[in-house]
């Protein structure tokens, strides 16, 4: 089904079964194959590639030779497998931008609405993103990485798989990451954490009570004298250092029913909170 009041080029390739909200755009010689679905104002710029199992929701923007909902770059997966791409409302991919599709029958990538990813940024398989979300030029995100709303993934970041990124995070240029990474933090380097993100929370709004409380909860959690972050939270937990939700989810991040049995946490430079 496609709406009249949308724009198709010419030269576009349209498959079977598709569905084509209001005033839509789409560019010359896109590909759009069985079954997606583009919500209502989405521009799909010229040779972009939505393959079947592409969700659009209202006003997405696509950019030239993005490909969304792509096969999982896994070595075991069947390629019969039904899975999707579910991109949120107002999310702008920007050129080259690659989006895998679940590996699990019936399963979903989800990236958040309001996202905006930068050239030549990859989202894996199995990924939630959150929303406001932003991934800047050429970094990757591997395979079930769950990433928090506001977090700002910079350029080169490369993310290992099954790795969490907490709300508001700040993950610097070109930084490795294979451990999770808590909420409000800069990460940077090679699984470092370098202070909290002071610059995101307060663009966001924080107040200075939820600042501080944060800045509380950090201190207990990375300042303590173990190497033990997981114990060091929930002792916080348990003795109320946290006064406001934001200091209790950044303590809770490290003790919640996400937290698998062997997670590791990135560390300070002075290796204070080691896992």
């Amino acid at each position: 089904m496609i709406y009249s009041t949308s724009l198709v080029a010419q030269t576009a390739i349209l498959g079977n079964d598709v569905t084509i909200g209001n005033n839509v755009s789409i560019g010359a010689f896109a590909i759009v194959e069985d079954g997606v679905i583009v919500g209502d104002n989405c521009v799909i710029a010229a040779h972009a590639i939505l393959k079947t199992g592409a969700v659009l929701e209202a006003g997405v923007q696509v950019d030239h030779f993005a490909v969304i909902a792509g096969m999982p770059q896994d070595l075991g997966f069947d390629p019969g497998i039904p899975s999707r791409v579910l991109v949120g409302a107002g999310t702008r991919l920007r050129e080259g931008v690659t989006l895998h599709r679940s590996t699990k029958s019936g399963g979903t990538t989800i990236v958040g609405p309001n996202c905006y990813l930068m050239a030549g940024a990859h989202v894996a398989h199995d990924c939630v993103i959150g929303q406001n979300v932003i991934i800047a030029g050429s970094a990757a995100v591997a395979g079930h990485v769950h990433v928090g709303d506001y977090a700002f993934i910079s350029g080169g970041v490369m993310v290992h798989q099954f790795v969490r990124v907490g709300e508001s995070a700040m993950c610097s240029g070109n930084a490795r990451l294979g451990m999770d990474i808590p909420p409000f933090v800069n990460a940077l380097e090679r699984n470092e954490v370098a202070g909290l993100n002071l610059v995101g929370m307060r663009r966001r709004g924080f107040s200075r009570e939820e600042i501080a409380d944060v800045k509380n909860a950090y201190q207990a959690a990375y300042g303590a004298d173990t190497l033990n972050i997981v114990s060091a939270a929930a002792a916080a937990i348990e003795a109320g250092v946290a006064k406001t939700p934001k200091g209790r989810q950044f303590l809770q991040f490290f003790t919640s029913d996400e937290t698998r049995r062997h997670a590791q946490f990135i560390r300070p430079r002075s290796g204070k909170g080691e896992e």
